[in-house]
């Protein structure tokens, strides 16, 4: 079932339809004349397993694509994919997935996700302990250990060793994250491909980008993402109750008919506005075990990142965040940061799921070597580079042996001024003060999503402060996430943030804009980041999203912290802020520059 409850909820989930071409990276021997039908090149078998996964008992509803001439002397590796969120085996973006990689020899399982489509059990969030569990027993299924619920068996999918199949993972958003989820469960998965995924749904979903224990997860609760939580709050609950043999299973409370009972209380404790110390602890604690930054330590299957640029769900820290951790540990990862994400931004030759083109793209061409090198063994293909980046001002990708560290150091100078020494800085303070209703516009506004004119990313005067620095002489492009070290004051913030809850600790939002020669303002990707203060009375660091943008010459940076933004919920009351500068103690900004 499509739910589209606004435009901003139809673009949660982008479609990821993989097509085959006619160029291969590799050989391929396809089975069947030239111009065969799909049904001579392949065969499509609905399937049904009953799994156990967290304490039930479960359908999972998948399609297997077998392809001509595999058996048990011929045997082929398999792919294994799911979902996006709302999604199930049979949307355009999800069923192709099983056609385009038995278009190219491999035997594909696809399912519905838990919870989606026909399969059983509630909503869980890719939690590894229940949807991982579950994946686990799909992948005994393609080992030949276990049947279908009909008894159909796969005795034809390459193995590793008895009950060890060769079988990699495929797919985005909610189907990214079930990879690493499956992975962790199963050490029989041989290479993975999550795309758009996160990393700490604790930071997607109400992100804190100061205060940092762990890659993006932060020791203080963050500052609510409403939008784009309860957008998918209402596809969970949309989904049909009255279809026949629909899964009992698929079935909640009354108060919560499609989730997990703690998925539930955390998406209204962050709608309460409230965040006593017990319950905000439980909430991150059970946001963050549902996350790949708690279970990332079990998974050791090669794994090729890919994140979107134009992102303000799963921003590139969070990929950053995965890919640092994977690597830390030694496990086989590579990462790439292409255009488009869950807020658009699809360009000409970019990779295009939609259309098939693979072969043609960049990327494309990436997720293809990946599963020839994992998959087929084939040690003679090339992975490509550690690290490359979709450039929107030069052709090709970008590449790195590692993500670009912090190279250029800027500093906040009180008459509002961007310098680039510390020599430069003027002494001065200046004040902001916040509205009870949200002032500033930058992720989406309201009008965007009940489909009026969106007007372009703006603050209201009064409600913000901003430090722009001098028109560049050369090109400054910056690949990754800028960093500022800030100190604010605010004594009524002050007084409020020992009251127990954390709710009504200081909030606030900083962003980057890149100034053209007459005045007009660009807010890369529209992205932002939300900072709940952990103590006002001490300097904090703030880890702005990546970007890659080329600042051009001409062109000034804009640096800009805001009272609210209309993405997210705000500050409880009015609470005035100053930010003071003088030479030796003022905020510090620091850029990822390359080139």
């Amino acid at each position: 079932m499509e739910v589209h409850v606004s435009r901003a909820v139809s673009r949660f989930r982008r479609p990821l339809t993989l097509l085959a071409g006619a160029a291969l990276l590799a050989p391929l021997t396809l089975t069947g004349a030239p111009g065969a039908s799909a049904a001579d090149r392949y065969t499509v078998t609905p399937l049904e397993f009953t799994v156990r996964a967290g304490g039930r008992t479960c359908t999972v509803d998948a399609d297997l694509y077998r392809p001509a001439g595999v058996d048990a002397q011929h045997p082929a590796p398999a792919v294994l994919a799911t979902n996006g969120f709302g999604g199930s085996k049979t949307d355009g973006s999800t069923d192709t997935i099983g056609r385009a990689f038995a278009e190219r020899g491999y035997v594909g399982l696809v399912y519905s996700g838990l919870g989606f489509g026909r399969s059983g059990c509630l909503i869980t969030l890719d939690d590894p302990a229940i949807d991982g569990r579950a994946a686990s027993g799909l992948v005994d299924f393609l080992a030949g250990t276990r049947a279908a619920d009909d008894g159909t068996k796969a005795d034809y999918v390459t193995t590793d060793a008895p009950g060890d199949p060769v079988v990699g993972m495929i797919g985005g958003s909610y189907g990214g994250a079930v990879q690493l989820a499956t992975a962790s469960a199963d050490d029989r998965v041989d290479a993975l491909v999550p795309l758009i995924t996160w990393n700490d749904l604790a930071y997607s979903l109400a992100p804190n980008a100061a205060g940092t224990t762990k890659g993006v997860s932060s020791g203080t609760p963050g500052v609510f993402k409403w939008q784009w939580t309860n957008g998918f709050y209402l596809m969970g609950e949309g989904q049909p109750l009255l279809v026949p043999g629909l899964d009992p299973s698929r079935f909640g409370s009354p108060a919560c008919l499609h989730f997990a009972p703690q998925a539930c209380e955390t998406i209204r404790l962050l709608n309460s506005g409230r965040y006593p110390a017990a319950a905000t602890r439980d909430m991150l604690a059970y946001a963050r075990s549902v996350s790949p930054v708690s279970y990332l330590s079990g998974v050791t299957a090669p794994t090729l990142l890919v994140q979107g640029q134009a992102d303000s769900l799963f921003n590139l820290n969070e990929a950053t965040a995965t890919y640092r951790a994977l690597k830390a540990q030694g496990t086989t990862t590579k990462m790439i940061w292409q255009s488009w994400g869950h807020s658009g931004g699809s360009v000409p030759g970019e990779l295009d799921l939609a259309t098939g083109n693979l072969e043609t793209s960049y990327v494309g061409q990436r997720i293809l070597a990946w599963f020839d090198r994992y998959l087929r063994h084939d040690t003679s293909t090339a992975t490509g580079p550690e690290f490359a980046y979709h450039r929107d001002w030069a052709s090709g990708y970008g590449t790195a042996a590692a993500v670009p560290g912090m190279s250029r150091t800027m500093y906040l100078s009180g008459d509002g001024a961007l310098v680039d020494s510390r020599a430069e800085v003027v002494r001065g303070s200046r004040t902001y003060t916040n509205w009870l209703l949200p002032s500033s516009h930058s992720e989406s506004s309201l009008a965007d999503i009940i489909g009026l004119p969106d007007r372009a990313p703006y603050d209201i005067k009064g409600t913000y402060l901003d430090w722009t620095g001098a028109p560049l002489t050369a090109p400054l492009d910056v690949v990754g996430a800028p960093r500022a070290t800030l100190k604010v004051v605010s004594p009524k913030a002050l007084r409020a943030q020992d009251s127990g809850d954390a709710a009504d600790r200081l909030v606030l939002f900083t962003k980057v804009y890149d100034v053209a020669p007459d005045g007009t303002q660009k807010l890369v990707n529209r992205l932002v980041a939300p900072v709940r203060v952990p103590d006002v009375t001490r300097p904090f660091t703030v880890e702005l999203p990546g970007i890659v943008h080329r600042y051009a010459a001409g062109h000034r940076l804009r640096f800009v912290i805001a009272a609210s933004d209309d993405a997210y919920f705000g500050n409880r009351g009015v609470k005035p802020v100053t930010v003071v500068s003088a030479p030796q103690d003022t905020g510090v900004l620091e850029l990822p520059v390359v080139g």
